[in-house]
């Protein structure tokens, strides 16, 4: 089973067999479209990422995404010894998230979720600020892709990315989801999602945040919808960030 197995995604990415994974339209997926998962997927197996760290979960579409990727280049013999999901010689998938309810619910809190059961995430439990100083700083971890997407207001997003960007090498990928400001305009919820309510509270500090960047230190490349197929669903937005 792969990311290009059409049933393997439907089964395991998009949803829980059958099961439609939470605000994955917000990444314009569908049943058997991983919309910018893709993007996420094949910048993992571009880069080589073995640390992956996603700062606020919901469902788990984006960790899948990582564990996946990371697995399937053991599959190719680029990443070589133990397989182990996230305890052997391929990494790590970490799951950041404080489950408060803040910008939406998470399905992974009992032991035996299908998020847990199936990719084996490393979960911490904790707010992002939390999380940096009691794990990351402590163990010196090191991210090769790290995915923002937990705090959505301005000041939320700054200090995520302040905070993690210092432990992303010159060779390493930042994302921030949910950046596209005009989203509201062009963007086309799925029709089999019926829940609307995070879309409906999106907030737009991930778009401000953008603007502030240094252009002197880092160099970003938005991927946003632009109301091209105004009738099938898309991205509410994500930037991608590189040292310059």
């Amino acid at each position: 089973m792969g990311i290009l197995d059409k049933e393997y995604i439907r089964d395991y990415i998009t949803s829980d067999l059958g099961k439609k994974v939470p605000y994955r339209w917000t990444h314009g997926a569908t049943d058997l479209h991983l919309g910018d998962g893709l993007v996420i997927y094949s910048l993992i197996q571009l880069k080589r990422a073995k640390v992956c760290v996603c700062l606020g979960s919901g469902g788990g579409f984006i960790p899948r995404i990582m564990t996946a990727a990371r697995a399937e280049l053991h599959d190719q013999e680029i990443f070589e010894g133990d397989n182990d999901k996230n305890w052997g010689d391929i990494g790590a998938t970490y799951i950041v998230d404080a489950a408060n309810g803040v910008g939406g619910k998470v399905t992974w809190l009992k032991e035996d979720s299908f998020l847990r059961k199936h990719f084996h995430p490393r979960i911490i439990n904790e707010t992002t600020e939390k999380a940096y100083y009691n794990h990351f700083v402590k163990e010196d971890i090191k991210i090769d892709y790290l995915h923002i997407d937990a705090d959505h207001s301005l000041e939320g997003v700054k200090l995520d990315f302040d905070l993690y960007s210092k432990l992303v090498p010159k060779h390493g990928i930042i994302s921030i989801h949910d950046t596209d400001v005009s989203y509201q305009d062009n963007y086309i919820v799925s029709k089999d999602i019926k829940d609307q309510e995070h879309h409906d509270s999106f907030a737009d500090g991930p778009s401000k945040f953008i603007k502030t960047l240094d252009k002197k230190k880092w160099k970003t490349f938005n991927l946003f919808n632009e109301g091209l197929y105004p009738s099938k669903p898309s991205t509410t937005g994500l930037t991608l960030i590189q040292h310059v």
